[in-house]
């Protein structure tokens, strides 16, 4: 698996976007388009299925050399042995966690990504120790309709500011993606861009080829 800081197009596979494909060809297709990892982002199924469906995207993404994270679920990324767990505002802070370290621990750890919307949350994000934050959203989207967008100005502060890897999220697609660029972000997270497409692995590769091209 590619260092963080190597990880450049981070993919989903969202159960909203599914359409009835199975979860773990969708990540097959993510994984052969070029994604660096590949968040579970089941939030309208039970825990257990969730389970289920890491159970099945896990040797996909291992035998691809990517990162599994498991959104919210942390208890599912400490079974299945998943590399990341990607906690909300809500499930970090709102909780009552100052740190990373103060979450429930288990044999399999996975490391901890932290959504931010501010560069007040983006601070609070590094000082809690976590492995890279998330970004967004930049523009308005379908995602999580009810978010404001922390615009271009957020992510120019996060360039100049954030030390550890940060994706921006939030309505990337390859129509924003190179004013996404050129206020300094270099990672970044697709969901529905990807996932919408009529081909899933040729989304991917265009990404892939544009976020190279940008250096």
């Amino acid at each position: 698996m590619k260092a963080l800081a190597d990880c450049r197009l981070y993919a989903f596979v969202d159960t909203l976007y599914l359409a009835g494909r199975a979860p773990e060809e969708v990540a097959r297709q993510l994984c052969d388009g070029g994604a660096d990892l590949v968040q579970l982002r089941a939030k309208d199924r039970p825990v257990d299925e969730v389970q289920r469906m890491a159970e099945a995207i896990l040797p996909v993404t291992r035998a691809a050399g990517v990162g599994l994270v498991i959104n919210d679920h942390l208890s599912v990324a400490q079974a299945v042995g998943a590399e990341f767990c990607h906690l909300g505002q809500e499930d970090f802070f709102d909780s009552g966690y100052l740190h990373v370290s103060e979450l429930p621990a288990a044999e399999r750890q996975p490391a901890i990504g932290l959504s931010t919307h501010s560069p007040e949350g983006a601070a609070r994000a590094m000082a809690a120790g976590a492995a890279y934050l998330g970004a967004g959203p930049v523009y308005s989207t379908g995602t999580k309709p009810t978010a404001a967008p922390v615009t271009l100005d957020y992510v120019q502060w996060a360039a100049a500011n954030v030390t550890i890897p940060w994706f921006v999220i939030g309505g990337i697609n390859l129509d924003t993606l190179d004013e996404v660029l050129a206020a300094g972000a270099r990672r970044i997270c697709v969901v529905s861009a990807i996932l919408n497409a009529p081909d899933i692995v040729r989304a991917c590769r265009e990404f892939r080829r544009r976020l190279d091209a940008a250096g």
